[in-house]
């Protein structure tokens, strides 16, 4: 048998536990994440989008020429060559590797320097007051936005299609990239001079202007060194064909990278909701 004193024993062995758990329990704190979380320069994120790129392609380009050069210089022509083309350099190991990586890392702001963009038309679009102009402009910023996702997806495909790979595909790609490419740049041009009378334009028009026009100049000279190569087997015309290339790929670098100065006082802000869910 329990005698009395073990039955307030037990009794009391039983409500202990449950006190301590009360007061463990008051004395969690309930953390609430309020205001700015993390902050970051929109020009500082830009530019590192524009470095990754740019400093894979010269790792590539110095570490291949050093150590594979007759790997990127090799032609199905046979023919003399001095310069290899960016597909040639990225398309070899270790070297597709680094380009893969960075050319991945960099689509994210990417992505978000598009859609600032098209926002930023927006906001200027609304200040047209004549319907038709402001029609064309809105048109004119959508295609922005829209071939800025193309170029994107076919750089993506450019870089994890190799010409080593299947040619085939690789080729169709890059030229989707090119007409792209070149087309957007295009009409950046022409929404950012839309209703100057009305709205101040955008304050890199002429830089993109420029760019376009020394895009257009080495995909024309792209065009006839890559015939030359291709039909005639010329020797150098590949290396015409490569030059080319890298003055586009700089080219559509740098119109990236103008954000910089057409937003240069611009943060990328992750902040809380004010909102709370009831529990």
């Amino acid at each position: 048998m329990i005698n009395d004193k073990q039955e307030v024993s037990t009794q009391s062995c039983l409500i202990e536990p449950a006190e301590d758990s009360n007061v463990n329990s008051s004395s969690i704190v309930s953390v609430e994440y309020k205001g700015v979380l993390w902050t970051c320069a929109l020009r500082r994120m830009c530019l590192t989008a524009l470095w990754l790129p740019l400093g894979a392609l010269i790792f590539c380009y110095v570490t291949a020429t050093m150590f594979q050069s007759d790997d990127i210089h090799e032609t199905h022509c046979r023919v003399y060559n001095v310069v290899p083309s960016i597909s040639a350099i990225t398309g070899i190991s270790p070297q597709r590797y680094v380009w893969r990586i960075c050319i991945a890392y960099h689509l994210g702001p990417r992505l978000l320097i598009g859609s600032l963009y098209y926002n930023y038309h927006k906001e200027r679009t609304l200040q047209i007051k004549d319907g038709e102009v402001r029609k064309l402009a809105t048109k004119l910023g959508e295609a922005c936005y829209w071939l800025n996702f193309i170029e994107l997806f076919a750089l993506s495909g450019v870089t994890y299609v190799s010409n080593r790979e299947n040619y085939f595909v690789h080729e169709k790609i890059f030229i989707i990239f090119m007409i792209a490419a070149l087309l957007h740049m295009l009409c950046r041009a022409r929404v950012g001079c839309i209703a100057t009378d009305v709205v101040e334009p955008v304050a890199t028009n002429k830089l993109v202007w420029v760019l376009f026009y020394v895009a257009i100049t080495a995909t024309v000279g792209l065009i006839i060194s890559f015939l030359r190569h291709r039909l005639l087997c010329r020797p150098l015309a590949f290396t015409w064909f490569s030059v080319c290339e890298y003055i586009l790929a700089t080219t559509n670098m740098a119109f990236h990278a103008l954000i910089v100065r057409d937003l240069p006082l611009h943060q990328v802000v992750v902040t809380s909701s004010e909102r709370h869910k009831a529990n």
